[in-house]
């Protein structure tokens, strides 16, 4: 039986104004979390944001909730089909949250809900196997990409 959560978090050494940025726009979400290329962001509950992961495809997601600077959520499908729309039966919730800590910026992921999934029990294990691995090289490179010089990432 797979675990239902997982949690992880990572101190940044930016301002949570810089993370928000780039956890939320377009252009830094590709560069973290993608091929390099923009994510599409709707930045708003019921909105859209899809993450195009080249070769494995894009990962479509709804918005649930945005409240700027610190907490956004989303649900994508947690199956082995990529590129499925989110729907009750196969997604995760996927929650960020920032907060400050001393001169930078503590983030937390939890990606929630792999218990509830319906359909096939080892494609879904495999799915939570694969994303516990993947936030954690999200989040150091995320991390490293918001720790950058100001010109290195502007443009």
């Amino acid at each position: 039986m797979v675990s239902n959560r997982i949690e992880q978090d990572v101190y940044i050494a930016a301002p949570v104004a810089r993370v928000w940025e780039v956890v939320t726009e377009p252009r830094h979400v590709g560069m973290w979390f993608g091929n390099g290329e923009p994510a599409e962001i709707d930045l708003r509950p019921g909105g859209r944001i899809v993450f195009d992961h080249g070769e494995h495809g894009k990962l479509p997601a709804v918005i649930e909730e945005v409240e700027e600077p610190g907490y956004l959520s989303f649900r994508w499908a947690a199956d082995d089909a990529g590129g499925r729309e989110p729907d009750a039966a196969n997604a995760t919730l996927v929650e960020f949250t920032l907060e400050r800590e001393g001169d930078g910026t503590r983030l937390r992921v939890v990606e929630s809900g792999f218990s509830v999934i319906e359909g096939d029990s080892e494609a879904i294990d495999r799915r939570y196997r694969a994303n516990k691995g993947g936030w954690g090289k999200a989040l150091l490179s995320l991390s490293k990409y918001c720790e950058q010089e100001e010109h290195e990432w502007s443009g």
